[in-house]
């Protein structure tokens, strides 16, 4: 049985890891938030110690250490622009680390964080959970046996509404979630690459604070994608059902289904890294510089009538290529 602790408990995302770790038959000794509002832990691990301060926190992994009860891995859910300074925090101390989406920044920090990894003999994991999907992973069994030079042309539609609490949380701070090409759509970028191989080409047209649109070509693919936080922005047949988010992924003009089987990826993400095949802080690197291309990239606007979609008929699409 493996020994965790937890940076980061009071967000979306940290019950699916607390989830992972009681699911893969281990137990977590700590959590760390500035927010005490982490009544989700009882529903996993209500014996775990709790800290809104990390000075405090420190030290008491440190006893845990000088009594024996050393953690194995740290896993981080913290805000985006904390993941380089806590993941250091779990090497340092002598862990494995485990990191969500995305794992950094800025490509730059990747190479000092390996860096460490050589130091310390000790390891970081990204969460890369569409790799794990049933039907991303037949989606890219398609591509790579397709004929030899096939260029797939591939549409990507992403909307989460949100309130305007965003807009105050770090989440709307560009310098500390990276924007909204970083915050929702980075793991999206690092599907596209697993998928469809070496980017050749990385176009930004529209990028606010509550959308995004662009062009990106791959090896094997030439996409079109669209991210918008911004329920204004979603198709009629979703508002006509009620719902606030919209997800679509075509090939060919064909969807590709994915909408099931995302309950569970954050524990099979344990379960590869625990058998040691998790994916590896260097694998993270080419979504990390798309996303820093993008964040960094003047806009070239829209051609026509801006139509809110990247999912639209190749033939008279508002979008120039």
């Amino acid at each position: 049985m493996k020994k965790f602790a937890l940076i980061g408990a009071a967000g979306y995302i940290a019950p699916r890891h607390m989830q992972a770790i009681r699911d893969t038959g281990n137990v977590l000794l700590a959590a760390m938030d500035p927010n005490d509002s982490v009544g989700v832990i009882d529903s996993y691990f209500p014996e775990a110690a709790f800290f809104t301060e990390f000075e405090r926190f420190d030290r008491h992994l440190e006893k845990l250490k000088r009594y024996g009860e050393k953690l194995d891995f740290i896993s981080i859910c913290s805000p985006n622009y904390l993941h380089d300074a806590h993941i250091r925090f779990g090497l340092r101390y002598g862990a494995d680390v485990i990191c969500e989406k995305p794992i950094v920044l800025n490509p730059w920090n990747i190479d000092a964080l390996q860096e460490l990894e050589e130091e310390t003999g000790h390891h970081v994991y990204n969460i890369l959970q569409l790799r794990l999907h049933p039907g991303i992973i037949g989606l890219k069994q398609k591509v790579d046996s397709s004929a030899p030079g096939k260029v797939y042309e591939f549409d990507l539609t992403y909307i989460t509404s949100r309130g305007n609490w965003y807009f105050t949380s770090w989440k709307g701070w560009k310098e500390k979630s990276g924007g909204i090409a970083t915050n929702i759509g980075v793991h999206f970028y690092d599907m596209l690459q697993w998928v469809f191989g070496p980017l050749k080409q990385n176009i930004v047209h529209v990028h606010t604070h509550d959308r995004a649109a662009g062009f990106l070509e791959f090896e094997k693919a030439r996409v079109r994608w669209f991210l918008s936080i911004n329920s204004d922005t979603l198709p009629k047949e979703a508002v006509e059902k009620g719902k606030r988010t919209y997800r679509s992924i075509q090939i060919e003009g064909e969807e590709v289904e994915f909408s099931d089987g995302f309950t569970d990826l954050h524990t099979s993400s344990y379960r590869e890294i625990l058998a040691g095949r998790g994916f590896r802080i260097g694998e993270a690197r080419t979504a990390i510089e798309i996303v820093h291309q993008i964040r960094n990239a003047v806009p070239v606007g829209l051609k026509g009538d801006y139509h809110p979609f990247a999912a639209l008929p190749l033939s008279g699409h508002p979008f120039e290529f």
